[in-house]
């Protein structure tokens, strides 16, 4: 028998080989959603958790409350109360995964009804992100895009009970659920975080409130460049919109809105953005 006969076998073993791994690989691909992208740069942003309106046909990004659904042609970002309560939901969480003093809920200052999540343990971080990653993959069957985890700063406002390498966990087993759910995560606010967030929680962009008014908005563009939407409140700018959008600093996708983010026809409704 020559060489060449000889090696004919393992050839074709190996040939096979490799057609059944080629296969597995092209199945496993097939199974797996696309990967996520974060939202296009310097485009107009909409943000309508107040309730869902057909936006302005310049806006190119828009985010809504996950109760509600994705615009369709538009890059729509899913929102989630993540690491606190949703107004009128406390009763849905158990209260093993609520942060409790002295027998009473730890109660967000500025929003008295809604309880901080407790993020102290590894099992009360599991069980908050299965419930949390129901929704995002709620949000990901709706057709959304992105989703975005707001209050990751809770520690900030706990009593020292929270401490931020507890919430960066927690953030982690979030973004990773989005990923695997073909989403991009968004950073919301916590600008003090925010190159800790993107480099071990794997963030892709960020959502932030009111960045020009505390002038914080080089924490979050040093971070995520262009990946930035941004919101300022009418009620809480200290110079016209319009000298915002003249400035190189501010982020490019940026909207001045009413602080109760109503719908149009509502007496305090306000929608501006940059010109292009």
């Amino acid at each position: 028998m020559t060489r060449r006969a000889a090696l004919a076998p393992v050839r074709a073993a190996a040939a096979l080989a490799l057609i059944a791994s080629v296969a597995v690989a092209v199945a496993a691909c097939a199974s797996e959603p696309a990967p996520p992208h974060p939202p296009p740069s310097a485009v107009p942003a909409d943000y309508q958790l107040g309730g869902a309106y057909p936006p302005d046909p310049r806006v190119g990004i828009v985010a809504r409350d996950r109760s509600a659904a994705p615009v369709d042609g538009v890059y729509s970002i899913c929102y989630l109360n993540a690491f606190q309560t949703q107004p009128g939901e406390r009763d849905e969480w158990p209260d093993d995964l609520v942060l409790r003093q002295d027998g009473a809920d730890v109660m967000d200052p500025d929003w008295p009804d809604e309880a901080l999540l407790d993020t102290r343990s590894d099992g009360a971080r599991q069980a908050i992100a299965e419930r949390v990653g129901e929704w995002i993959d709620g949000c990901a069957a709706a057709g959304y895009d992105a989703v975005e985890f707001d209050n990751l700063d809770t520690y900030t406002r706990s009593d020292d009970l929270l401490r931020a390498d507890d919430n960066l966990a927690l953030a982690t087993l979030l973004v990773e659920r989005a990923h695997r759910a073909g989403l991009a995560a968004g950073q919301k606010n916590a600008a003090e975080d925010a190159e800790r967030l993107r480099a071990e929680a794997g963030f892709d962009f960020a959502v932030v409130e009111e960045c020009a008014y505390y002038d914080e908005c080089a924490a979050y563009t040093d971070v995520y460049g262009d990946a930035v939407v941004a919101i300022e409140y009418t009620d809480a700018i200290d110079r016209p919109f319009d000298d915002l959008c003249a400035d190189p600093a501010m982020p490019a996708s940026l909207v001045l809105r009413d602080r109760d983010l109503t719908t149009p026809g509502d007496a305090d409704y306000a929608f501006e953005i940059c010109p292009r």
